[in-house]
């Protein structure tokens, strides 16, 4: 059952609020002014929390302001109770922190709207969203928009891409968001020998090109096609408009740059310090989670040995005679030059 905290000084108010949520399933729990709301909400750590602004002692803005501060209770989501509805006193909620806000006469329909509708949001942004269309899906829809697929479909967004088709370079204006519907597609970046170093492998699912868009700045890689694909496509504006005009949204999008940057942290450290066959078998790893399929018994990896060994970053001579050493030891089996992996968890618990 979820709970819901009410601080109002109005005793009638107070009591006509509790009575409507706990019809509606909810715990109601009732607080008469915002210190004692404080009180409550560190002691009980309600599911969301309903506030009136004007209150002797501590208003609402004050409540908020000690919520925000407390690491338990700043995430809960909070609604502003207030008879006054100028732009300046919503404006000001909202910029503490308020999620969202009712104003004085409402109706019971009102209230149970708008906490079912924080409480969903707030749900959702308690998952861990993948950087899939999925997860980006369930992105638009703590944002309250349309489904993504449905729009792409409609809109007629989709591409389709021939193995080793370029779709950016290094370098170009970033104008777009890109999806990998379905196929997989490859991220790198070259240095001045011509050597290229893979900064990322995408599934169908994944998502790429973002970070250029967030950064307001050109890509910093070339994204190519590993094999032929279909590629959903979302141009500057409309991701700009997404993320720009949601706070929930733009969370979410932080949250998985950060996941990004710890990935490429740990993928350099690899790099700099890991021995050749560390390499090669995290590479081939990181290739086998992105191909696997799970309904199969032994599932085939055919990638070039070119694109492994950049993934690997290292020589391609160095890969091959790595991998013989990888079959001998009944890690992988490679069949007509596709890989099987036979032993995933060694090759991933591989010592230094």
């Amino acid at each position: 059952m979820k709970s819901v905290l009410l601080i109002e000084d109005n005793p009638d108010i107070r009591e006509n609020m509790s009575e409507i949520l706990e019809l509606s399933g909810y715990k109601a729990l009732t607080a008469a002014d915002g210190k004692q709301g404080v009180a409550m909400a560190i002691e009980n750590k309600p599911d969301i929390i309903i506030c009136d602004i004007m209150m002797p002692e501590l208003d609402g803005y004050g409540v908020i302001h000690m919520l925000q501060k407390n690491p338990s209770t700043q995430n809960i989501p909070f609604i502003f109770l207030t008879a006054k509805a100028e732009r300046a006193e919503i404006r000001k909620g909202m910029e503490l922190g308020a999620d969202d806000y009712i104003t004085k006469p409402f109706n019971g329909t009102e209230l149970l709207n708008a906490v079912e509708s924080r409480l969903k949001k707030n749900d959702l942004l308690r998952k861990d969203i993948s950087q899939g269309l999925e997860g980006l899906n369930n992105i638009i829809t703590i944002a309250g928009g349309k489904d993504i697929l449905k729009t792409l479909a409609e809109e007629g967004n989709f591409s389709k891409l021939k193995k080793k088709q370029i779709i950016y370079n290094e370098g170009n204006h970033a104008v777009r968001l890109y999806y990998v519907q379905s196929g997989k597609v490859k991220t790198y970046k070259t240095n001045d020998d011509g050597k290229e170093l893979v900064t990322g492998i995408y599934n169908e699912g994944d998502f790429f090109g973002y970070i250029a868009i967030l950064e307001h700045s050109t890509y910093k890689e070339t994204a190519e096609a590993l094999e032929d694909c279909e590629i959903a496509i979302i141009g500057k504006d409309n991701f700009e408009g997404l993320i720009n005009n949601n706070r929930d949204v733009l969370k979410k999008f932080v949250e998985l740059l950060a996941k990004n940057i710890s990935d490429k942290e740990q993928q350099l450290l690899g790099l700099a310090y890991n021995s050749l066959r560390k390499k090669v078998a995290d590479a081939l790893v990181t290739v086998y989670n992105k191909y696997k399929d799970d309904k199969a018994e032994r599932f085939a990896m055919d990638i070039s040995r070119d694109n492994l060994a950049t993934i690997a970053g290292t020589a391609k001579e160095s890969l091959i005679r790595t991998l013989s050493d990888f079959k001998e030891e009944k890690l992988i089996d490679i069949v007509k030059g596709d890989i099987i992996v036979l032993d995933e968890k060694k090759l991933r618990n591989l010592i230094n």
